[in-house]
């Protein structure tokens, strides 16, 4: 298992897309994501680097396993 690194927001699109987010809006540099299963709304900053908390965050609003993230990753 590799260790979660901060990646560009392209690639946080692709990987929550991917998991089932689809965007409602944006507000600023915020894109604002909707999963059916999150208690709240998924936030990707448009950062060329979005830090591993917040990575870790929007994760576990959705539930997503390290497994599922990295598998969605190696498909970006």
């Amino acid at each position: 298992m590799s260790k979660l690194s901060p990646t560009d927001w392209r690639t946080q699109v692709k990987i929550f897309e991917g998991f089932g987010c689809h965007r409602i809006r944006q507000k600023g540099s915020h894109l604002i994501y909707h999963h059916p299963n999150a208690k709240r709304a998924v936030v990707i900053p448009r950062y060329d680097e979005v830090p591993v908390t917040i990575i870790r965050n929007n994760m576990r609003t959705v539930n997503m396993s390290r497994e599922e993230y990295f598998r969605l990753f190696a498909e970006v």
